[in-house]
């Protein structure tokens, strides 16, 4: 891995996970009450080995550069050549910012060679899955590929999220589309899944370096990787399959997309279960983060209907649980649950107040935000979709400004709730 560069992919704009990302990057999100989604990735990165990595970041970026700088540059040894790199856009080949995940990587050209690696692996930071990059590395090598992708079985009729790679028997990939609506190419090891791009890919840096030269100069091409550049290698190029192996240490595989707020709800529900989907608990293959001074988690009174409790829950530092119930909900640090409230399903950021005689259910509660006694939120649909942001599954999104959301339009449909 010493002769590895990670260039991980952090500036997208995270459009479907409004309001959310409103004022913060996708990959900057709180995820099991603790971390933020890029943790996952970086936490990938040092288990694996992985210790050069350049994060590239663009939208509203200001608090996950704080969260890097702060919480990962002291992870690695800076003496001995290792680093997590912020790196925006700097506009030193043109005057744009990011046009594109391919655009991305070529606008950091020179910085990519400054540091000569040998191979470089393109992640992205908003997914949450376990995966030591090494392994896939060494497959790279021993099948002397020029770019190698990781790839996971779907369903068929997943395919439209997906971009689907045709693999031959050799492991050899012959066939690549992205994200088309429907697809007849299966997976020669399972003729009833369908083999899908991860996302993360392995190149040699002078394969890659040459494609995105040529591809800044097609000035009709999206300048991304699934729709340009992997397509343009087909047939010129060795490439290859991984089929990704997976460090959770479960039957089925994990690996989610947690790029709409319905499925970011999900992921994190996973983590409260009595044997998690998702193990923060391995000691194997541990989740770092930036770490912050809370005092402990506290629960108080045991008084007939006002105890404080929490079951089936991810509780972190700060929280005071003060005579209110807490059930299969994953709260951040410093909230805090005043008596005769139940919350119930639900995802609280930091630094959030729930007063006395509360009801909460199904909802994601930003930081900061003061929740009245006596609210009532998840019970009548109605009366939430005037007050704040629900998506069509029922999920309601509770912001510290939450009347400018009402009535809001879906932003990848232009449909109103």
């Amino acid at each position: 891995m010493k002769e590895a560069l990670g260039v991980l992919l952090a500036g997208g704009q995270g459009e479907r996970l409004f309001p959310l990302t409103r004022d913060r990057a996708k990959p900057a999100v709180p995820f099991g009450g603790h971390y933020r989604i890029i943790d996952i990735t970086l936490s990938n990165c040092i288990n694996s080995g992985l210790r050069r990595v350049y994060v590239l970041t663009q939208y509203k970026a200001l608090s996950l550069n704080r969260h890097i700088r702060e919480g990962w540059s002291g992870t690695v040894a800076q003496e001995l050549g290792e680093f997590f790199e912020l790196m925006p856009p700097m506009q030193r080949t043109g005057a744009n910012w990011y046009m594109g995940t391919a655009d991305a990587v070529y606008q950091n050209i020179y910085s990519i060679g400054s540091e000569q690696p040998k191979h470089v692996i393109i992640l992205s930071g908003d997914h949450i899955y376990k995966m030591d990059y090494s392994r896939m590395l060494a497959h790279h090598r021993e099948t002397h590929a020029e770019v190698t992708l990781a790839t996971l079985p779907i369903a068929p009729d997943e395919v439209s999220r997906f971009g689907v790679v045709e693999v031959s028997q050799n492991g050899e990939i012959v066939g690549f589309q992205e994200k088309p609506a429907s697809t007849t190419v299966r997976s020669p090891f399972n003729p009833d899944t369908v083999d899908a791009s991860m996302g993360i890919y392995i190149f040699d840096t002078e394969t890659l370096l040459k494609a995105l030269i040529a591809d800044a100069d097609e000035p009709n091409s999206k300048h991304d990787f699934g729709h340009n550049i992997l397509p343009s290698m087909l047939g010129k190029k060795k490439m290859v399959a991984y089929s990704f192996v997976d460090e959770n240490k479960k039957q089925a595989l994990y690996w989610r997309d947690v790029g709409t707020l319905d499925a970011y709800y999900e992921a994190n529900m996973d983590l409260c279960s009595v044997s998690p989907i998702f193990n923060l608990y391995d000691k194997s293959w541990p989740i770092r983060t930036r770490v912050r001074q809370y005092p402990p988690a506290k629960f108080v009174f045991g008084e007939p209907g006002r105890s404080g409790m929490a079951v089936n829950s991810i509780i972190t530092a700060g929280v005071i649980i003060s005579g209110g119930m807490v059930t299969n909900s994953v709260l951040s640090q410093d909230v805090r649950v005043n008596s005769y409230s139940e919350v119930d399903a639900s995802i609280v950021f930091s630094h959030v107040n729930i007063g006395r005689h509360c009801r909460i259910r199904r909802a994601i509660i930003d930081r900061d935000v003061h929740i009245p006694e006596g609210t009532v939120i998840g019970y009548d649909p109605v009366e939430d979709k005037r007050r704040y942001f629900v998506t069509p599954t029922g999920l309601t999104i509770v912001t510290r400004d939450a009347s400018l959301f009402e009535n809001p339009v879906d932003p990848e449909f232009g449909e109103r709730y």
